[in-house]
């Protein structure tokens, strides 16, 4: 008998040192609340190339804030006047002038290129015209000379605009230069070459062209009036002798000397 009631009745939960039963177990949580998975990083482009994924078309990992990111830019040649000079023109002027280093041979620095707009007192077209003439030769867009003083016999005033200018360096410097030497001067009426005489002391040469047109990318339909253009060759030659050298052997087609 005391088999089967200890069979039917259930165990007694067994009694803490103090004589108290203990508090039963919580149960597990249930299944549905089970922790998510945790989400799978990116694939970034080192980890790809170690995997042997393709790692040339995916972007690279967004870089933390505060950090800059490398860019990798395509590679040009260098124009061909600047690859001429670098080659050729240079070793020729420190031989001739026996400069010490590389540094002190002349090179040109820049290019301002500027048109007059008197007219703009009195045609407020001319002022749209000509800067989208000079963006068009130069591959840049020009800015608004504006008068610093007033000038009654002028009928001037300050601050009107008088005129359009851009500055050229690096790059589209020697592109410029190029276009100039190659295709705008050769078209030229009567063209006998540029004065040798157009130096300011410092071998800086100025040159003046009476009309826009030379350049073929301006379009014969846009110009409304033939305009002037003056071209500043700014180097860093000191006298007259060693930038005359320098624009010679760079192409510059000077006019012949008369024959005494």
């Amino acid at each position: 008998m005391t088999t089967e009631k200890s069979k039917e009745t259930p165990a007694e939960e067994p009694k803490a040192a103090s004589g108290k039963p203990k508090a039963p177990a919580k149960a597990p949580a249930r299944a549905t609340r089970a922790a998510k998975p945790a989400r799978a990083a990116r694939p970034t482009a080192k980890s790809t190339a170690k995997s042997g994924g393709e790692s040339a078309e995916q972007k690279p990992a967004a870089a933390a804030p505060g950090k800059r990111v490398k860019r990798t830019v395509e590679h040009r040649p260098p124009p061909r006047l600047l690859a001429h000079y670098r080659d050729e023109v240079r070793a020729q002027l420190i031989n001739e002038f026996g400069y010490a280093s590389l540094m002190q041979a002349p090179q040109i620095t820049r290019i301002v290129l500027n048109i007059g707009l008197g007219e703009a007192l009195t045609n407020a077209k001319a002022l749209e015209v000509a800067p989208a003439h000079l963006a068009t030769i130069s591959g840049q867009r020009p800015v608004i000379t504006k008068a610093r003083l007033s000038i009654a016999g002028f009928k001037l005033r300050e601050g009107q605009a008088i005129g359009t200018m851009v500055t050229l360096r690096g790059r589209r410097m020697y592109e410029f230069l190029d276009r100039l030497i190659s295709m705008a001067l050769p078209r030229i009426r009567d063209f006998r070459g540029v004065p040798r005489t157009s130096f300011d002391g410092n071998g800086n040469f100025s040159l003046g062209l009476r009309e826009q047109v030379v350049f073929p990318e301006i379009d014969y339909d846009s110009v409304d009036r033939v305009r002037g253009l003056q071209v500043a060759i700014v180097t860093s030659a000191h006298t007259d002798p060693e930038g005359f050298r320098l624009l010679e052997l760079m192409g510059m087609p000077f006019a012949r000397q008369q024959a005494a």
